[in-house]
């Protein structure tokens, strides 16, 4: 069937212009100096040990906070030196982190840093600053910064917090399974499809399985799944996701953006906002369904046959719509299952909005 006539592609818009650009430095083994012993230079130690970093403080008056972190590195040594920094002490560091009063004693810091090589941080100075800080979700090796470049610190505090209770401790453990599982996919036989599937999968199975602890036994079924053994591999999937109202990106629900963005194929109408398509991985084909309104001509017929069509290629389909019309999409999704049985596509549906 030729679907031209009834959807158009979507191409994704070019990134927004940044404040700043994230960047995540490789520390582990590398030196770094801090100018300063206020307790805010202790907690730039307390983050620089933490990633492995070798750190050397000078500072003439050291605080409690910072004696108590030195003597109990959460990794890479600390070592204080009560005196004055010198131009000297520089050489050979990786970063550089300072603590002043004095926007003269930044200055001369921020200056003698760079003509050493080393990026630059002043505490609350952000006028001498190469980088900075932000706040941090830690579910090692997974890693979240957030930066508002200073325009709000409050916000990136909000936003942490709700990260962090997205983002249960034990999902750190899921994070280090993949990383020491990336070496055994890579190697085996799997297509590239089949790999990236064995990471979606993956993907989708840890954010259900939070409270527990990755074993060998889940790296074997996501192994086999994604080598197509058993109906559930040999298809994708489709969900229906009801955008909340006037399709609006803000009214989201969580399970709706997880959906977006493990989808290959999303299929929306013009009742959706190209805000919402945001949320979606770069690399999906975003499809505008002609006509929108779900069922209510010959067209939405076509529209189905289309997201069966896809699934069944193995592909996982989001048909995404800002309509009324959840009820019957579920009822849809539902039909879906209980006809074809074990042999269709997993279909789910997803609702957002003010009262999901």
């Amino acid at each position: 069937m030729n679907f031209s006539r009834m959807t158009c592609e979507a191409r994704p818009g070019r990134i927004g212009p940044l404040a700043t650009l994230p960047v995540f430095l490789v520390l582990d083994g590398k030196r770094a100096v801090i100018a300063g012993g206020s307790a805010a230079a202790a907690w730039k130690a307390e983050l620089l040990s933490a990633a492995g970093t070798r750190v050397d403080v000078f500072a003439a008056e050291i605080s409690t906070e910072l004696r108590a972190v030195a003597a109990d590195p959460p990794g890479g040594t600390i070592a204080v030196h009560e005196r004055a920094w010198t131009v000297d002490d520089l050489k050979g560091a990786a970063v550089a982190v300072g603590a002043f009063e004095e926007d003269a004693d930044a200055a001369a810091f921020a200056q003698a840093a760079r003509a050493a090589g080393a990026p630059i941080n002043v505490i609350d100075r952000p006028a001498f600053c190469d980088f900075t800080f932000g706040a941090i979700v830690n579910r090692s090796p997974l890693v979240i910064g957030i930066s508002t470049d200073g325009a709000a610190p409050v916000f990136a505090q909000a936003i942490r917090a709700k990260l962090e209770a997205l983002l249960p401790r034990r999902f750190a453990a899921w994070a280090a399974a993949a990383q020491s599982w990336r070496a055994a996919v890579k190697a085996s036989d799997l297509s590239y499809a089949a790999r990236r599937k064995f990471w979606q999968r993956f993907t989708a199975y840890a954010m259900r399985h939070t409270d527990g602890e990755p074993s060998d036994a889940d790296f074997d079924g996501l192994l086999a799944e994604a080598k197509g053994q058993g109906a559930a591999a040999e298809y994708g999937s489709v969900t229906v996701v009801e955008a909340g109202g006037p399709g609006d990106a803000d009214l989201l629900t969580l399970c709706a953006v997880r959906a977006l963005q493990s989808a290959d194929v999303i299929l929306f109408d013009e009742r959706v906002s190209y805000d919402v398509l945001d949320f979606a991985r770069r690399e999906a084909r975003k499809l505008l369904v002609r006509r929108g309104g779900f069922r209510r001509s010959g067209e939405a017929d076509d529209v189905d046959v289309l997201m069966t069509g896809l699934a069944k290629k193995g592909k996982h389909v989001v048909r995404l719509t800002g309509s009324d019309s959840y009820g019957s999409l579920q009822g849809k999704a539902a039909e879906e299952t209980a006809t074809n049985s074990a042999a269709a596509p997993a279909a789910s549906a997803v609702r957002s909005g003010a009262a999901a």
